[in-house]
């Protein structure tokens, strides 16, 4: 699992490659915690992100609760075809904002009051 970090018009953009999976998802997680602490928008570029399973899934939606209730947004974008199954079997989709693109999404923020 690797992570790259570039503020991009006040969006903090995280782009994921790799597994987001039970062996790498508590430490993500805590790493997640500590960057996007000072951002009060977020965006998940998963372009790179081959697989996640049910742990990578569940620190996703702990960011995002943790965002929402302070007052912030993450939002996601690029979602491949092996990890989007996983997002709609669990229907956690529904819950998230995913664009097809970095810029629909980046743009989405703009957009936003």
């Amino acid at each position: 699992m690797q992570y790259h970090f570039e503020e991009e018009n006040n969006v903090l953009k995280v782009s994921v490659a790799g597994r987001l999976v039970a062996s790498c998802s508590e430490e993500f997680k805590n790493t997640m915690f500590e960057r996007l602490k000072d951002s009060r928008k977020v965006l998940f570029d998963l372009k790179g992100m081959e697989h996640i399973d049910s742990s990578g899934l569940g620190a996703i939606v702990s960011l995002l609760q943790w965002k929402n209730t302070n007052g912030g947004s993450i939002k996601l974008c690029c979602l491949q075809p092996r990890p989007r199954i996983v997002f709609e079997i669990t229907k956690v989709y529904r819950i998230f904002d995913i664009y097809d693109t970095a810029e629909e999404a980046m743009k989405a923020f703009s957009d936003a009051p």
